[in-house]
């Protein structure tokens, strides 16, 4: 599994990988990355949240306070509300964002598929989106599970990462490069 290499290298790879290990243990790997998701769509919404995890002027107790209160109105299942408090009890909150990603690499790895992160200037329908997981499988030759997000600054093209390997096809990138060709 690839996860033994470069991921838990990291502090946060460690954590994810212990609360990978503690989940698959209990065959909630599933639970735990759902919980996660929600975790992760709760960090990118609220701004408090965000910077609360962030403060390093807010003592343990009321950041595993504040988890507990997030984990229950996000109805987390125990081991990842348990994992919260692991992390506000070590002041590892500021890594959430990095264990999550983490998680669900190694997760994806243990499953035998591989994530892909396609930006677009615009949002993507589903049967675009399903074209290019088919297009990705065959290039990949395993699984691709595919995360959308827009950014208008592309202009128009995509961006797609998986793993260490980056495709960019977007009309900024091709014009910053006409650009600096015609620089000379």
């Amino acid at each position: 599994m690839e996860n033994s290499s470069g991921i838990t290298a990291s502090l946060q790879g460690r954590y994810a990988s212990a609360l990978f290990d503690l989940a698959s243990e209990q065959g909630n790997v599933s639970a735990v990355e759902s919980d996660l998701e929600n975790l992760e769509q709760a960090l990118s919404q609220s701004d408090d949240l965000a910077a609360l995890i962030r403060n390093p002027q807010v003592s343990r107790g009321d950041a595993a306070k504040v988890m507990d209160s997030v984990s229950g109105t996000l109805e987390l299942s125990g081991l990842s509300k348990n994992f919260l408090g692991v992390l506000a009890a070590n002041r590892r909150l500021s890594a959430l964002p990095d264990v999550i990603r983490a998680f669900f690499a190694i997760a994806a790895a243990a499953r035998g598929e591989a994530t892909a992160q396609v930006t677009s200037a615009h949002a993507l329908g589903e049967e675009q989106i399903e074209a290019l997981r088919q297009k990705l499988e065959a290039r990949e030759g395993r699984n691709v599970k595919i995360k959308t997000s827009v950014d208008p600054e592309l202009l128009g093209g995509l961006v797609v990462t998986v793993g260490s390997k980056r495709i960019d096809s977007s009309i900024r990138t091709r014009l910053n490069t006409l650009a600096n060709a015609m620089k000379g």
